[in-house]
């Protein structure tokens, strides 16, 4: 038995991250399943419990889980600790008294309800003291209706609002002036505005980095010129050097011999790393994640695939897939500043390219659209070991921020 699940984060008006949605995904002999919420749910909710472990997949935080009105009354909410999870009641639930006497009694145990894609009815009056979250869906619903929304509430000051779907900055800031608490969509994919933001020296030297080991063969001399050039990274490169990841047989004396212990892969990666953590400490944390995600996933991606000499190339072009929001300008400026090949431009300047097939994989992943990444998979002829690969990318991720973190 095999539990697969895509998340998708949500993050509050200071863009800090408190949960992710977590939306069902299957095993590997049926991929990409045409099948109804409630065995949706129920296997969403047996994976977590049995195979990979909600912690794993939200680091944490809340788990925001969709309910139907089946698995609401067989009590599947309870399987999982009140603290663990957002129970989500799907918009195909219709409001009556037996889901009004579930919503009371999930309440009285202490656990936050949310209605998901909020269609509003004057019935649900009868449940807003007892829901915490409503779900208002960006793509259909329209200013006025929200509205009424919002002054249908205002007696419940404890309810929150919630704006899914959020896929530009206009949408973002439009939820922002309506007053909107939490979000939930790819607006923190895009740029906020286009402005020019010039690379201090210490970026500079990262951007010269990354371009001296996107080939195949690295010039370690060139590199370690770099590394004595700037006092932060010599000592970001020791002190990586020396965790418990690589075993050391010797002290190390120099920068280059630091360079030979981590080796051309590890190099890479963690300079990518640098780069994105540098040039976004104004950022949200889960821009980096994201970024660091679509990085992983393409390089083992790449890796079983066999058609690139050079999987760094997968990797460093995830890692710049989210640039654009970083700096806060247009993909086309960020990437005249980074002397980046022309396969790593053409993927995410023109979706041009296997590159581009690897990096638009992912982010189906990202949105659960199962139909579009089984496409892809298939084209590609990459297997069953997809779902694998992206399980396997938000592991390291969260071993690699953790990493950062105590750094």
């Amino acid at each position: 038995m095999y539990f697969y699940a895509a998340r998708q984060p949500i993050l509050n008006r200071e863009k800090e991250l408190i949960g992710y949605e977590l939306l069902f995904r299957d095993g590997v002999d049926n991929v990409f399943p045409d099948i109804d919420g409630d065995e949706a749910t129920t296997r969403l909710i047996e994976g977590s419990q049995f195979n990979f472990g909600l912690e794993d997949l939200t680091d944490n935080k809340p788990a925001y889980i969709n309910f139907t009105l089946d698995t609401l009354s067989k009590g599947y909410p309870t399987l999982l600790g009140k603290d663990t999870i957002v129970v989500e009641i799907l918009e195909t639930v219709q409001p009556g008294k037996r889901l009004l006497a579930i919503v009371k009694d999930l309440k009285d145990k202490g656990y936050t309800i949310a209605l998901d894609d909020y269609i509003h009815q004057p019935v649900w009056r009868h449940f807003y003291p007892f829901i915490d979250i409503i779900k208002i869906d960006f793509l259909t619903c329209d200013t006025s209706t929200i509205k009424n929304v919002i002054d249908d509430i205002k007696q419940h000051s404890h309810i929150k609002l919630l704006a899914e779907k959020v896929e530009t900055y206009e949408m973002y800031s439009l939820a922002l002036e309506l007053g909107f608490d939490y979000f939930q969509g790819f607006f923190f994919s895009k740029p906020e505005m286009v402005q020019s933001k010039a690379l201090p020296p210490s970026e500079m030297a990262l951007a010269e980095l990354l371009y001296e080991t996107s080939s195949i063969e690295i010039d370690l001399k060139k590199i370690t010129n770099v590394f004595e050039r700037d006092v932060n990274l010599s000592y970001k490169l020791l002190r990586y050097s020396n965790s418990a990841a690589f075993a050391r047989r010797a002290e190390i004396s120099t920068i280059k011999q630091a360079l030979i212990v981590l080796g051309a892969s590890e190099i890479k990666k963690l300079l990518s790393l640098l780069f994105a953590a540098q040039v976004s400490a104004d950022k949200p944390v889960e821009l980096i994640k994201l970024s660091l995600t679509r990085a992983r996933f393409g390089e083992l991606l790449a890796i079983s695939h066999g058609q690139f000499k050079d999987t760094g190339m997968a990797f460093l072009t995830g890692m710049m897939s989210l640039m654009d929001a970083i700096l806060d300008e247009s993909m086309e400026s960020v990437m005249q500043k980074l002397p980046l090949s022309n396969e790593i431009k053409a993927a995410l300047l023109d979706n041009e390219g296997l590159l581009a097939q690897y990096l638009n994989l992912v982010k189906y992943y990202e949105q659960a659209n199962w139909s579009a990444a089984n496409d892809i998979t298939t084209e590609l002829n990459l297997g069953e070991k997809v779902p694998d690969a992206y399980h396997e990318a938000l592991a390291w991720v969260d071993e690699q921020m953790h990493l950062m973190i105590h750094e």
